[in-house]
């Protein structure tokens, strides 16, 4: 892991999910449990983002991946319940039953975004020294500063 380069951009974005079923219902375990886990890291592959930790519990499930800056938080965890709910159905229809019909999950999850070696104060020391020249801003990205012959 690390920072990553895409076309255009360097990145480390990293992404901590929380959700649960409707009504917090105890059901992910067994053979459910097994199976959401293969289908979470089916997505994952698919589409294109890497699941660093997943912990499914009876009653919620936690995800912490990374993903490029193209992938917004929300756009990841929607395509994750959506396909999870339509695929849980299909394999186990009495889950249905045991949630009185409707929706796999509820509505809501926790996000929080995550950081390497960048913590809040040095985001916020690196804000506040932007008038620094160019060449003297803090390495805040891990790109290497030019040689001193290369500095005009």
């Amino acid at each position: 892991m690390g920072i990553k380069t895409g076309w255009h951009s360097r990145y480390d974005l990293k992404y901590h999910f929380v959700w649960c079923p409707k009504y917090r219902k105890f059901f992910l375990k067994g053979n459910i449990e097994k199976y959401l886990r293969g289908l979470i890291n089916e997505i994952a592959e698919r589409y294109d983002f890497e699941l660093v930790e997943l912990a499914v519990m009876p009653d919620h499930i936690h995800m912490f991946v990374s993903a490029t800056p193209n992938d917004s938080p929300s756009k990841l965890i929607q395509t994750v319940k959506s396909i999870t709910a339509k695929k849980l159905f299909e394999k186990f229809p009495g889950i249905k039953r045991y949630l009185w019909g409707g929706a796999l999950w509820a509505r809501g999850y926790f996000v929080m975004s995550s950081g390497t070696r960048t913590t809040d104060e040095m985001i916020r020391h690196y804000i506040r020294d932007q008038h620094v020249e160019a060449n003297e801003q803090p390495n805040l990205f891990g790109w290497q500063k030019p040689p001193s012959s290369a500095r005009r």
